[in-house]
């Protein structure tokens, strides 16, 4: 099978060829490099740091918020399997006195461009507790009147006033989690939302000017085929979402115990999931949408596909951003920050994140402070997989380095995908070509230097 559009032109062939197991660059280094010689002391450093100096980037906010009523045998995300809903005020207690902590080492310099709410379960928080939690928040931070407001959403938690609510606390974004509509899959995953429940939601997400829906889709979960899959895409290109994440279920049960519960014999094939895949992408390009990168695909005139045009497009911890790098402030357990050259990740149970908040302590269990090294490849990998041009005029400019000298054995590991059409390289630059879009992992791989040292982490394959 091949794929022909004006926008990409993939074969089967080629997929297979570059189709290797790598990090997906929300950072770099990838978290699987943290350690927990970087300590709360070390992330204060870097809060105080920033809090001294002028011309600072803005914020970008992520809050965690752990808990779900129901347990998806697929999910991989750190989450609290409860319908206990009195636990929520006491994580609110907690959330209000980290804030308060990271806000004090800030200082004044608190100016945020985006928040954004994921879990969990967002919306298991109910209607007094979201607007709290939105209250705490405004009272810590300065969001600016074109702030982008997201929240993770699962449309089996959606009511009558939930929409209007979040639109009235300023949410301008939301996510919905659809992974497939095919009933047969969802009973495997347990997870039964039917179809009519996500399109009312999208409706009453239309209604409240919602500027930008997305939808997750998940391919590779159990008892799916290809045609079942077909008829999901169906579903949801009527339901018109602005933007679509097709995700690669990556089966890791001895990481994840609730992937346990899936029957293995059950899931697709690897031959079936690269077809699932190329189909899926020639009907979204059919559709109208246009490949953003890796997993991620938007309407024409989405916000997000003008970043691509334009080259603002960028990546962090929650995937692709329209803004322009920021530094990001993680609140809850297990959320991850970047400040200046530094990543640091929350403890990862609530026991030791109330533990740490009780003594006065930002509850931090791990972290990594970058070299000029590391940023110097960041910026390359992150370029690449924002399918931008790597300029090496710039790239002197900015770090005093020639890029020819400085990775010469890189742009010999880079030739395959030269070969291959995927990037061109020259005199002045790398840049990634339209095909090349799909390889991104794969190119900047090729700039990642910890690859080379073990580590504990299994990556999943880039397709």
């Amino acid at each position: 099978m091949t794929s022909h559009t004006a926008d990409i032109d993939i074969s089967e062939a080629l997929v297979r060829q570059f189709d290797k197991s790598g990090p997906r660059y929300t950072s770099y280094p990838t978290a699987d490099r943290f350690h927990a010689g970087f300590t709360a002391d070390t992330y204060h450093s870097f809060l105080e740091q920033r809090s001294g100096r002028t011309g600072n980037p803005p914020l970008s906010i992520y809050v965690h918020l752990p808990f779900c009523e129901s347990l998806c045998y697929f999910c991989a995300c750190n989450k609290i399997i409860t319908k206990d809903h009195e636990r929520v005020a006491e994580y609110l207690r907690y959330l209000d006195k980290e804030m308060s902590l990271v806000a004090q080492r800030l200082g004044k310099d608190r100016k945020a461009v985006q928040l954004h709410l994921g879990g969990g379960t967002p919306t298991f928080f109910n209607a007094d507790e979201l607007r709290q939690l939105m209250s705490m928040l405004r009272s810590h931070f300065t969001f600016t009147p074109d702030a982008e407001l997201g929240v993770e959403i699962d449309p089996r938690t959606v009511q009558a006033g939930t929409l209007s609510l979040l639109a009235e606390l300023g949410f301008n974004r939301n996510s919905f989690g659809v992974q497939d509509f095919d009933s047969d899959v969802q009973q495997a995953v347990n997870r039964i939302q039917p179809l009519e429940m996500v399109e009312q939601a999208v409706v009453e997400s239309r209604k409240f000017n919602f500027r930008s829906i997305n939808a997750d889709l998940i391919y590779g979960l159990p008892k799916q085929t290809l045609q079942s899959f077909g008829r999901t895409l169906d579903s949801l290109i009527r339901v018109s979402p602005d933007r679509i994440a097709l995700y690669n279920y990556a089966h890791l049960p001895k990481r994840f115990k609730a992937q346990r519960l899936i029957v293995e014999s059950d899931l697709p094939s690897a031959e079936a999931r690269l077809q699932i895949f190329l189909m899926s992408m020639q009907r979204l390009l059919d559709a109208g949408y246009v490949y953003i990168g890796l997993d991620h695909f938007a309407k024409p005139d989405d916000e997000l596909n003008k970043a691509r045009l334009n080259q603002t497009l960028h990546r962090n911890f929650q995937g692709y951003t329209t803004r322009s790098e920021c530094d990001l402030i993680g609140f809850g357990v297990s959320a991850i920050s970047k400040v200046g050259h530094s990543y640091s990740q929350a403890v990862r149970t609530l026991n030791a994140y109330y533990e740490h908040l009780d003594a006065d302590r930002l509850p931090i269990d791990r972290g990594y402070a970058l070299s000029l090294d590391d940023v110097l490849r960041r910026d390359i990998i992150m370029t690449l997989m924002c399918s931008a041009s790597v300029e090496f005029a710039a790239i002197q400019r900015d770090y005093g380095v020639d890029f020819a000298s400085y990775f010469a054995t890189e742009l010999q590991q880079l030739r395959p995908y030269e070969e291959a059409g995927l990037i061109t390289v020259d005199a002045t630059a790398i840049r990634v070509t339209a095909k090349g879009r799909l390889f991104v992992r794969g190119s900047g791989m090729v700039f990642d230097k910890f690859l080379s040292q073990a580590t504990t982490s299994t990556y999943s394959k880039l397709i």
